[in-house]
């Protein structure tokens, strides 16, 4: 049995946040845990931050923040290169 793919998605519930969130879901394999948090919660905040999440929609895959958040945003390229929809 293959070990479950974190995946946590920062958002601040804008219709762009909303939208990464549902391609994550649509992307994320059947071993995948997607986790969505706020971030207008200070604690969610302070960890985003130290996960190196400097804007939002943002998308962290096994601790690491996905490339497609540090170059323009979420996709499904990114999301696929990150390792969203494998088991890891």
């Amino acid at each position: 049995m293959s070990t479950p793919r974190k995946i946590d998605v920062y958002t601040t519930g804008c219709p762009l946040c909303e939208e990464a969130v549902t391609l994550v879901r649509r992307v994320a394999c059947d071993s995948c845990e997607v986790e969505v948090h706020d971030l207008t919660d200070a604690a969610v905040a302070e960890r985003a931050v130290a996960l190196g999440v400097r804007s939002v929609p943002a998308v962290v895959v096994d601790g690491e923040l996905a490339g497609c958040c540090r170059s323009g945003g979420v996709t499904e390229a990114g999301l696929r290169e990150a390792g969203v929809g494998q088991a890891a």
